[in-house]
Order: C-alpha cells, then structure tokens, then sequence
C-alpha cells in the first residue's frame, strides 16, 4: 500500500478501539490526522501514545460530540483550517446502547444511539462531502454486522447499522462522478473496549466466559483484532481503491455466513 504522505484524514471515535488502531497504522504511514472523540483525555491521552511511536505525524485534536452538527462543522473546519483539504475520512464513532428486549428498551437509550450511529454519520456525511467534490476523496463508514444482520436484545444498534449502509450506497451512487469513493465496513467481534462492554452486559460475573462461548461460533475460532480492521480501512481509505464504491465488506471471520451454530 502507497504511503499516505500528504492526505489528510478524519478520524471520528479517534480516542480508543477500532478508531485509534486505524490512526496509528495511518501515522506509521504519514498520514496527517485529524481526531475527533467526545472523551477529550481519552483523546489526549491516545495522541501521546501515537506520538510516542511516531513522533514526526501531523495531528489537530477535535473534542467533539458527533450527534451535535455545530459540532460536526467545527472538526470539518478544524480539518481544512490545518491541512488545506480532507482526503479521506473514517466515520467511525458510535455506541452499542444496552441489551434488552425490542419492546422494553429504554427511549432515552434507543435515542442517544440514533442520535450518535445515524445522525452523527449523517452530519460527518454532508459536511465532508462537499470538502471532496473539487479534488475527490475516499469515505469509510462504520457499519458493523449489525448493518447487515440482526442482532438479539439490540434494536436501536441494528437499526441505525442498517440505516448507515443504506446511506453508505446513496453516497456511492450521487458522489462517485466526484472521485469520492464511499464504502462500509461491518466489523463482528472485534476485541475492543465497546466489545468487552457488551460480555460484561451478557455475563457480569465472568465476562471472560462470554467472549470464549462466543469465539466458539466463529468459524476461526476467535475475535478480530483492531489492528485487522484497521488495514482494510485503511486500504479502502487509499488511492489503491480505485473502483470499490457503495460496498458494506464484513469483516468477522466469515461468521455472517452461517445459518444457525457451527
């Protein structure tokens, strides 16, 4: 893969997990960085640990709440401010929610994730797109296997998934004629923080237990590996990529693909 030397990304949930592994593998190829998170010590706290490895990478942290659009403009603008342009951009933040049953989930909850997985790539969406249209761009939303499947006791997180891959292919289809590539990912278990979260919410008392029964189901065997997501992301984020646009690529070790346990 080219060096991305002289592009400038956007990285949103830039302060952890699937975010932070694609900005570290992006600043180990000199990628100049934007990132974006609402936790603003977690984002310091991840760009010293990038700096430390990669001393010489450009960043501009953005503390910012994606559901909120004044918010969303002003990363844009921090972007173009530092950089001159925006290349490419990983729509990465979001949140799980809770488990619980469809018809007896909490409101406020079922809002928030609307509010942050749908509406925040929405705005990141219409903000960036228009950045793109004079020189082009690559744009890699977050859909997971929940945009692509069901997911038991998470409706809210299905929902707004679903709704991100659908968007993701209007995008492909109104921007293409732009050079503007836009493609999902729909990650399955990947070993970050949310994904531990959520063994905990299945088995308080031994979360440990959760994730192995769960690695059981997966055809390797075992969960992904941030550092897994972040190279595909990173290629769809490339001037390799040069004619994948409107897709939603799985990246779950094949366990989509089954029909019932195996």
């Amino acid at each position: 893969m080219k060096s991305f030397k002289d592009k400038s990304i956007i990285i949103t949930g830039a302060a952890m997990g699937l975010g932070l592994a694609t900005a570290k593998y992006l600043a180990a190829k000199q990628a100049s960085l934007t990132l974006v998170d609402y936790n603003k010590e977690g984002l310091d706290t991840a760009i010293e640990e990038i700096k430390t490895d990669y001393p010489s990478v450009n960043i501009v942290a953005v503390a910012a709440d994606v559901s909120k659009e004044e918010n969303v403009k002003k990363y844009v603008a921090k972007a173009k401010e530092a950089f001159g342009k925006i290349d490419g951009f990983y729509n990465n933040a979001g949140i799980e929610g809770r488990q619980a049953d469809m018809v007896d989930y909490d409101l406020e909850v079922f809002k928030k994730v609307i509010d942050i997985n749908l509406m925040g790539v929405y705005y990141g969406l219409r903000y960036v797109l228009p950045e793109m249209v004079e020189h082009g761009g690559r744009i890699v939303n977050v859909a997971s296997v929940g945009g692509i499947r069901g997911v038991l006791n998470q409706t809210p997180y299905v929902a707004s998934k679903h709704a991100v891959a659908g968007m993701t292919k209007n995008a492909a289809l109104e921007y293409g004629k732009h050079n503007i590539f836009t493609n999902a990912i729909a990650p399955g278990a990947i070993l970050t923080p949310m994904v531990e979260e959520a063994f905990k919410q299945v088995n308080p008392e031994d979360p440990k237990a959760a994730e192995a029964e769960y690695s059981k189901r997966n055809p390797t065997r075992r969960l992904g590996k941030p550092e897994e997501v972040a190279s595909l992301v990173a290629y769809l984020l490339s001037d390799d990529c040069n004619y994948v646009n409107g897709q939603v690529i799985a990246i779950d070790g094949g366990e989509s693909n089954m029909y019932g346990n195996a």
